[in-house]
């Protein structure tokens, strides 16, 4: 059972999605519905024996084409309407142990150009109001497979970051007509205190007000508003920014860091948007040894804290790991 709970207080919806209690948690490994299918064994979610990238619909969605009635009726108040949309899950590599870090240039740029295909594919259906694409890295991020793969997810609305986002960008553009995403970035490579890494067409920074220790925001610097249109040479510069960033993360405790890697794009349902694509990471270590909890004020107010100064942090993660084309 899916479908979509308008909260009234927040002004938001939520969905319930109540079969997805059921679905796979961390299996072993000779068990992995993301590895090939393999002569002799069971049968994966992958027919085949060999791959480079598959996409598949999420066997456990919680937006479907084809969603079922609510399980309840709704009030004026507190309306309910079907889960329409769409989740797929989009599979790295066929080795089972693969990193996105420790993939090579080559194979990143393949991965960029399916996250294309699927923002256009999926954002062309009529009731997808928003495309996310997204990465849960580790157990701490609470993944249920090891094996390396992201999502996407077709909302039927525009979720509530996306709104804030577009919302703040036009509110911008009406004030100074031109794009927030552009003047941050001109901002922040003029200050450079919280810059981590640049690439050909691309810009990685922990944001000024960044809610996470060691968050980084990966931006071109042309102005861009989906992947497709991104020109070759900056899909090549993106996929040696996310290189080099992880290389980075992997190398800043000495373990593979957990993330969630979003990216945000603009809206596909139409209207005057005009918001400036990117990337956020959100690494949940605040040392090696503590993680940062969204506990009261976070998950009761909203209102994040930061325990360390954007500026100690982007300093450190340009110490360590690779810089530039030594990524490569």
């Amino acid at each position: 059972m899916s479908e979509l709970r308008w909260n009234a207080l927040l002004g938001e919806w939520t969905i319930t999605a109540t079969h997805r209690q059921d679905r796979t948690f961390l299996p072993p490994r000779d068990f992995c519905p993301l590895c090939p299918t393999r002569p002799g064994r069971a049968p994966t979610e992958i027919p085949r024996e060999e791959f480079e990238i598959a996409v598949f619909e999420n066997r456990f969605p919680s937006l479907e084409s084809q969603p079922p009635e609510p399980a309840v009726d709704g009030t004026d108040l507190s309306p309910v309407r079907p889960a329409l949309g769409a989740c797929e899950v989009i599979v790295y590599s066929p080795h089972h142990d693969a990193t996105l870090a420790g993939s090579s240039i080559e194979a990143i740029e393949r991965l960029i150009t399916v996250w294309s295909h699927r923002t256009l594919e999926l954002g062309a259906r009529p009731e997808v109001e928003y495309v996310f694409i997204f990465e849960n890295r580790g157990e701490a991020i609470g993944v249920t497979l090891h094996h390396p793969h992201g999502q996407v997810y077709a909302y039927p609305f525009l979720p509530p970051v996306a709104a804030r986002e577009t919302a703040e960008a036009r509110r911008h553009r009406e004030r100074h007509g031109t794009c927030l995403g552009c003047d941050l970035a001109d901002e922040e490579r003029a200050d450079g205190r919280r810059t981590v890494l640049e690439t050909p067409g691309w810009r990685g920074g922990v944001p000024f007000a960044a809610r996470w220790p060691y968050e980084v925001h990966l931006a071109p610097t042309r102005h861009v508003g989906w992947l497709h249109e991104l020109e070759a040479e900056e899909r090549s510069g993106l996929a040696l920014a996310l290189k080099t960033l992880l290389l980075k993360y992997d190398a800043l405790f000495g373990f593979p860091l957990p993330y969630i890697m979003a990216i945000h794009q603009r809206p596909t349902g139409g209207g005057d948007h005009d918001e400036h694509l990117h990337f956020e990471f959100y690494p949940p270590n605040r040392t090696e040894t503590k993680l940062k909890y969204l506990a009261g004020s976070e998950a009761g107010a909203g209102a994040f804290i930061n325990d360390t100064l954007p500026e100690e942090t982007a300093a450190r993660l340009r110490s360590v790991g690779p810089t530039g084309e030594a990524a490569r």
